[in-house]
């Protein structure tokens, strides 16, 4: 492991030079074959120093297009214009290969230019444990949904809130949960006291960050992600699906991958606490279509989202550009 100091959402000039030097040391002194970027920072600056270190093969990760895509604004839009131009400069490196996680971001990757269709390989999410996510047997009987993610807006918080108000105002009993960090470094991030008055409400309970999300997901009767950020593919929704739970999401890029309407799920469009409530009452009030979407989300996390097929393809990817064995090594 070598220690590099990112900051999240951190614009500072010294701190960004900071994280770069040590990147700097870290290649010159490693001299690595391949280099595997994830994410905004460390695909910008490490495939710039991928440049200039001549490393043999690169490969960059885009799990997601983050925030800044996601994000409305003039100031915004500037900074997804950049980033798309230094992407563009940046996926030009000879032996070099993209990783996208949803057909979406990569047709518009494509359309837009940024990369060839040559270069990309579209591997969905970065897999999941099928022996730590898996269903439990038997359903807790106190009904609950829970939301596993950041407290960000634009995970949908304030539309999961104003769905669980709906459905108990309907007559169903039913605990909604929110589990996830308070994450103060995401410019999206949901102020703290705000969290707590939707807790006084006594419509939702805002249990944190969790150590152990797979026991939290066993006790769930739905999983619920009302998200509308630029998302790759949601690491909690494959862990739903392994846990053999039914899901309701919104009908995005990313969030579309892992459930099948009305097969393991329910997509609701975006900012629509009511028809996300509608769907959520209809799972909480039928047992057996429980039962029957979540066999069905078992299934097709078995199919497509296991970690050893994620880490077979990201093999062949080394081994296509090093065109060596990787797998002997």
């Amino acid at each position: 492991m070598h220690d590099i100091p990112f900051l999240r959402g951190n614009l500072n000039l010294l701190q960004e030079l900071a994280a770069i030097r040590a990147l700097v040391g870290v290649y010159r002194g490693v001299k690595p074959d391949v280099v595997h970027h994830v994410t905004i920072k460390p695909v910008l600056y490490g495939s710039m120093l991928a440049r200039m270190f001549r490393v043999p093969a690169t490969v960059n990760a885009i799990s997601g297009l983050g925030h800044t895509f996601s994000a409305t604004g003039p100031t915004a839009a500037l900074r997804r214009n950049l980033i798309r131009l230094l992407y563009r400069k940046l996926f030009s490196l000879k032996n070099s290969k993209i990783i996208m996680q949803n057909p979406d971001d990569l047709r518009e990757f494509i359309k837009r230019r940024i990369v060839s269709e040559h270069q990309t390989v579209l591997i969905r999410g970065s897999g999941v444990d099928l022996s730590l996510f898996q269903p439990t047997g038997a359903e807790d009987p106190n009904l609950r949904v829970l939301f596993p993610a950041r407290m960000l807006w634009a995970k949908g918080v304030a539309e999961f809130v104003d769905a669980a108000r709906q459905v108990q105002d309907s007559g169903i009993k039913a605990e909604f949960l929110l589990a996830g960090p308070f994450d103060p470094e995401n410019p999206d991030h949901v102020p703290e006291h705000i969290l707590q008055g939707y807790c006084k409400r006594g419509y939702v309970r805002w249990i944190g960050e969790i150590d152990n999300i797979a026991e939290e997901m066993a006790k769930a009767a739905v999983i619920c992600l009302p998200s509308f950020y630029a998302e790759g593919v949601p690491k909690a929704l494959i862990e739903a699906a392994a846990s053999g739970k039914p899901i309701v999401t919104t009908d995005m890029p990313g969030c579309r991958e892992v459930v099948r309407e009305g097969w393991n799920g329910f997509l609701v469009p975006s900012h629509d606490s009511a028809s996300l409530a509608q769907a959520l009452i209809r799972l909480l009030s039928d047992a057996s279509l429980r039962r029957q979407f979540g066999e069905n989300s078992r299934r097709y996390a078995e199919q497509e989202f296991g970690i050893e097929s994620v880490v077979l393809k990201t093999l062949a990817i080394y081994n296509e550009l090093l065109r060596i064995d990787v797998a002997r090594i």
